[in-house]
């Protein structure tokens, strides 16, 4: 439940760190995305519809171009002969092979009088034409009536869809026509080569939506056209728009009026060929949002994950740090402690002294009045004084050693000699070492100079030293095999060097740079403060030296402290 509770406000935090990473280059990303797809896709659009206009209006004047020329041709020879020129076969023959020299359009030329009577002909159907009398067909009152008359696709006597160019003349009084057919299948491929994409196609229809020409896609002459049929009132100018059919299909058209607008001409391509630039675009766009939305995904989650993990590693240092000042306080403490106990157990050892030397006088008082006789029992009794001296003066050497150690007050520089000082702080530990199976050496230079500073902070130096010595040698060898050594030598430039070279367990490469960071250790925790070492080399740091390590993982570790040499 614990747990819990302390990793809930890392979920909620993952979440909320995990959302705005995600939206905040999200959203700009989707809106830069999506204004560029939107002016990107209305150019494609306006593109794509520009170019169908451009392909409607050149062929529009490439059909009107070809119906103009065919009339011209027409009235070139209407007015370079008279009727009886045109009436008289072999003449007729001549101008209609000179006709189609000029153009393999025309299929046949036809000469009606003021009637309608069909008077001379030249085709493929003289035998069924010549003859008749054409006066209440629709076409021929037009072109009495207009002077020039282009027709629909009709059939006529021949049962054959065809289209006629009919032109009027007026002759003393009299008006007679010449009519030509045109070639249906030519014109009818002159207008189906348009080629848009793959589905773009072109055809013509009449007033009422009647096939003038074939649709490629399918649509036979003159049958209705069921997709799209021209309004009532025609348009001006080009006009496009999609329009989707019942079958579902979608088409862009664009239709323009031909023939004094009796000819539709529409020219139209599936919308998905149209746009098939706009499709491939969104398909690209999609692709890349994916793309871009799994990476920025990705890189949230890595991110926040990193993010939640190094405040969880702050939270952890945060509370590893409060629980280390709570331990140095307690050290702190207990060092004040121990020099309280040490000065307390001082008086009565003072009193026990004092006691046993009160004793020993007595003794040698007895003994010389000859109250006491030198027997085994009172050479017993003497042995027991010595060693109850010796022992009060070790107790009083422990405690004047703790007393020491523990001192509080401003810090007195002074010079200490090495080659005494040493031995005392190394005595302190002595007993720790050779209990572990540690052997303990001292090489300490003859004629060392002194070194200026506190003894009581240069004996922390040392004591934090040779303690984390033992520690690591415990840990590498347990409770044989360990050597500690010590050594003091003079060093260059006017320095001392002193050295605390251990065989235990060594520090990795990567610690061996943090090892004088405040509250780094190695130690498990409630063995170890992290302050030791940092403090030490604030120390060897004002008395003017410096503090190295060198260290082999598996094989120990020498730190070594270079201080200057007293004046």
């Amino acid at each position: 439940m614990r747990d819990d509770m302390n990793h809930h406000p890392y979920a909620a935090m993952r979440r909320m760190i995990l959302a705005m990473m995600i939206l905040v280059p999200v959203i700009p990303f989707v809106m830069v995305l999506g204004i560029g797809y939107y002016y990107f896709t209305t150019s494609l659009e306006t593109s794509a519809i520009s170019s169908m206009k451009r392909i409607v209006d050149d062929h529009r004047q490439m059909i009107e171009f070809f119906l103009a020329e065919r009339k011209a041709d027409l009235e070139f020879i209407l007015y370079s002969h008279d009727y009886e020129d045109l009436a008289d076969a072999q003449t007729l023959f001549r101008v209609f092979n000179q006709l189609q020299m000029e153009s393999t359009a025309f299929v046949d030329l036809g000469l009606f009088n003021e009637e309608g009577v069909h008077v001379n002909y030249q085709g493929p159907f003289r035998m069924q034409l010549i003859g008749r009398n054409y006066g209440e067909e629709d076409w021929f009152k037009q072109v009495i009536k207009q002077g020039v008359y282009i027709s629909d696709i009709f059939l006529g006597y021949r049962k054959v869809p065809h289209f006629i160019i009919a032109v009027a003349r007026e002759e003393n009084k009299k008006k007679w026509v010449i009519r030509a057919t045109i070639d249906t299948y030519m014109f009818n491929e002159l207008v189906k080569k348009v080629r848009i994409g793959k589905t773009g196609e072109a055809y013509i229809l009449n007033a009422e939506g009647l096939f003038q020409t074939e649709r490629r896609s399918g649509g036979d002459l003159m049958k209705k056209d069921t997709d799209y049929v021209p309004g009532a009132t025609p348009h001006e100018g080009i006009k496009t728009f999609i329009q989707t059919h019942q079958n579902g299909d979608a088409y862009l058209y664009a239709s323009t009026w031909l023939k004094n607008k009796e000819w539709l001409l529409v020219v139209r391509q599936e919308k998905a060929d149209a746009f098939s630039a706009l499709h491939s675009a969104a398909y690209l766009i999609v692709l890349i949002i994916v793309i871009g939305g799994a990476v920025i995904t990705a890189v949230a989650f890595y991110t926040t994950n990193r993010i939640v993990r190094r405040m969880e590693q702050m939270d952890k240092d945060k509370d590893q740090l409060g629980q280390q000042l709570i331990r140095a306080s307690r050290l702190a403490e207990l060092g004040e402690m121990a020099a309280g106990f040490a000065h307390e157990i001082n008086n009565p050892l003072q009193i026990m002294k004092s006691e046993q030397t009160l004793m020993d006088t007595i003794l040698s008082d007895l003994k010389e009045k000859g109250e006491l006789k030198e027997s085994e029992d009172l050479a017993e009794f003497e042995d027991s004084m010595d060693q109850i001296k010796l022992q009060i003066d070790r107790c009083a050497k422990i405690t004047q050693a703790i007393l020491k150690f523990g001192r509080q007050g401003e810090p007195i520089s002074r010079d200490v000699d090495l080659s005494v000082f040493i031995p005392e702080v190394a005595s302190m530990i002595e007993k720790k070492a050779s209990v572990h199976g540690i052997a303990l050496k001292e090489e300490i230079a003859e004629g060392i100079p002194p070194v200026h500073g506190d003894p009581g902070q240069l004996q922390q130096v040392l004591l934090n030293l040779l303690n984390n010595a033992i520690d690591a040698i415990i840990d590498a060898h347990g409770s044989e095999g360990g050597e500690l050594i010590i050594q003091a030598r003079p060093d260059e430039n006017g320095k001392v060097m002193i050295s605390v070279t251990d065989n235990g367990a060594g520090i990795s490469p990567q610690n061996l740079k943090k090892v004088f960071t405040p509250f780094f250790t190695t130690k498990p925790v409630g063995k170890g403060t992290g302050l030791g070492l940092s403090v030490c080399f604030g120390i060897v740091d004002s008395m003017g030296g410096v503090m190295e390590v060198q260290s082999q993982k598996g094989e120990g570790t020498t730190f070594t402290v270079r201080l200057p040499a007293a004046a």
